[in-house]
């Protein structure tokens, strides 16, 4: 049975740091793509970042220069470095396994998710 943990979350002032994490067992980590998702009630899911299973990397253009994805196979971890927050950075953030990943940033084919991390940025 896989299953993702993420943390990290809180809350921070605007032009603040954050870093999210996402553990993942039950599964071949290594060989996942793997994707961050954020989701504000009452709106629509959007992807944030993915990661390929080689280390590419794919953002959506808002978080460009700001957000870093990365992984961690021998941890079987994955993180989002979140530096120069802003106020439309505040959502629930989930991190999912998954079988592809679009230039937008868009994990797809998601498979697994977790519960969430609530970022809160206060302006």
């Amino acid at each position: 049975q896989v299953q993702v943990v993420e943390s990290g979350g809180g809350l921070v002032q605007a032009g603040g740091s954050l870093r999210l994490s996402c553990t993942v067992s039950g599964v071949t980590f290594g060989g996942k793509y793997m994707g961050w998702f954020r989701q504000v009630p009452g709106k629509k899911r959007e992807g944030v970042s993915c990661i390929n299973p080689s280390g590419s990397t794919y953002y959506r253009d808002s978080v460009k220069g700001r957000f870093t994805i990365s992984r961690d196979n021998a941890k079987r971890t994955l993180y989002l470095q979140m530096n120069s927050l802003k106020f439309d950075d505040t959502a629930m953030y989930y991190c999912a396994a998954a079988t592809g990943c679009r230039y937008n940033g868009e994990a797809l084919g998601t498979q697994s998710w977790g519960q969430g991390t609530q970022v809160t940025v206060s302006s």
